[in-house]
């Protein structure tokens, strides 16, 4: 509507007032000295000269605001942002960012004097994305979190090694790197391997870049399934010996770690060392998601393995290794998260309370480990957080369709927490988050395709109040919204939204 003002995600609460407020330029940004890097950095992103002898927008410390709660106040003389923490200042300051971006226009900013009181509806709201598949380049994924982190986006979960790839170096484990990073494109016979790593120098700066939108990245080892890449450096810790590949084909594959073989967990040491190292996230994703157990059947040493524990069954050979990873990680201060086969077959090894348990095949995994006293990330793949899928059934779009498609009114629609939880577990949905697999997903603009403004829905899906949820409301606001992706260079579908 004519002077509203279209945020997403949907603040809290507006209130509109008498009056505009007129800049020629963007106004200086200034404040406390607890806000110095936060100042810093928004300026930085809004690329644009600042008018200095304009009112200038005011970073203070607010009172009766909560971590991410922020208040933003436009008044005819000036703009106000108040926060009692760094984080809720800067979700403040990417509000105010996107109104520069879409209101700015010919030198001068326009916009109604209104007071804006917002906080989040969950602590964890989060992205993914798998850079195994597909090595995406440093630069690219800065530009990512940049984007994300306009949308109060929190929490980037790096996905750093599959069957395709293993995405960063461990000194005890040079192979990982030197042989597991590059694999043949069978649809590029006469090319020679790609891939790539991260240097642990590139690693650190894109935590630093992370770090200044207050993003927490959350590093991801697959374990002990998806290991191709793994086995093809050292054949060894397979059941098999090999010879193995890095796999250039994309699904499920039956070589996985040997659960007989002790060596297993010298690598794990090895590279949570590096993690621990390199990652201050109180958080190591572990992977677990589908593990066949074929080779264990068959394997004498996974077989004794099952004997010695007293197990009845192959698949729970994943609980005792799981059981073991997680707590290696606690000795280390860290959280383990597992995608939701972690909860399977643990007759024997119960999963440790302390476990996160990230929920995508469904709602399922997630209702039921908040049952069993576990916190849980929502990211089901029925309900429009699996980026990799079409936007739309027509055969001219990219993407998987597993599933079906998944439009932008389905990643809306989509809620953490589902009327199936208990009302005394609702506390352990911690939140939700979307992901981005990359099997299809072979350049940069494919991605941000993929990704927009799909994520755009559920960001405001994990941060809104439910009760206010109005997807012809989204829908206007995000008509406004696709400039901001324009300006910032962000390739976006532009179909329909059901």
């Amino acid at each position: 509507m004519e002077g509203q003002l279209s945020i997403i995600p949907k603040p809290v609460s507006i209130k509109y007032e008498e009056g505009t407020y007129r800049c020629s330029g963007l106004p200086q940004i200034r404040g406390d000295d607890d806000f110095k890097n936060e100042i810093e950095t928004v300026r930085e992103q809004l690329r644009v000269n600042l008018n200095e002898t304009a009112a200038p927008l005011f970073c203070v410390k607010g009172k009766n605001l909560e971590g991410e709660a922020y208040r933003l106040k436009i008044q005819k003389e000036r703009i106000t942002v108040e926060a009692s923490t760094q984080q809720g200042m800067y979700n403040g300051l990417q509000t105010f960012r996107q109104l520069a971006l879409s209101e700015f226009k010919d030198g001068e900013l326009i916009l109604p004097c209104a007071e804006i009181a917002d906080y989040p509806r969950f602590s964890w709201r989060g992205f993914m994305l798998d850079c195994s598949r597909y090595f995406y380049s440093v630069p690219f994924i800065k530009k990512i979190i940049d984007a994300v982190s306009l949308h109060h986006i929190n929490r980037f979960h790096w996905h750093l090694t599959d069957d395709q790839g293993w995405r960063f170096p461990v000194e005890k484990y040079p192979l990982l790197t030197e042989t597991g990073s590059l694999r043949k494109d069978h649809r590029k016979t006469l090319s020679p391997p790609e891939g790539g790593f991260y240097s642990k120098d590139e690693i650190r700066d894109v935590l630093n870049y992370a770090a200044s939108r207050h993003i927490e990245i959350i590093p991801e080892v697959d374990l002990p399934g998806h290991a191709s890449a793994i086995l093809a450096s050292y054949p060894e810790l397979g059941c098999t010996g090999g010879p193995y590949n890095v796999e250039d084909r994309f699904g499920i594959f039956e070589d996985v770690l040997c659960a007989g073989n002790d060596r297993i967990f010298d690598l794990a040491q090895a590279v949570f060392d590096t993690l621990a190292e390199l990652f201050p996230s109180s958080y190591v994703h572990i992977g677990g998601d589908e593990v066949l157990f074929n080779r264990w059947q068959e394997c004498p040493k996974c077989q004794k393995r099952l004997a010695e524990l007293g197990l009845k069954k192959t698949p729970e050979l994943q609980s005792w290794i799981t059981h073991r990873l997680v707590k290696m990680l606690a000795e280390k201060g860290k959280t383990a998260i597992g995608w939701d086969e972690i909860l399977d077959d643990c007759e024997k090894f119960p999963l440790q309370k302390e476990a996160v348990v990230m929920s995508w095949r469904g709602e399922a995994g997630g209702i039921r480990a908040s049952a069993l006293g576990h916190r849980v990330i929502m990211s089901p793949n029925t309900e429009g957080c699996y980026l990799d899928y079409k936007h739309s059934d027509d055969p001219e779009e990219p993407g998987q369709l597993y599933a079906g498609s998944i439009s932008v009114y389905k990643s809306y629609s989509m809620d953490p927490l589902p009327p199936e939880i208990k009302k005394e577990d609702a506390d352990k949905i911690l939140g939700g988050q979307g992901n981005l697999w990359s099997e299809l997903i072979y350049a940069g603009k494919i991605a941000e395709y993929m990704i927009f403004p799909r994520l755009c829905a559920i960001a405001e899906a994990v941060w809104s109040p439910r009760e206010t949820k109005n997807f012809e409301d989204f829908s206007r606001r995000l008509n406004v919204h696709k400039k901001r992706l324009d300006a910032l260079e962000l390739n976006q579908y532009r179909g329909a939204l059901r």
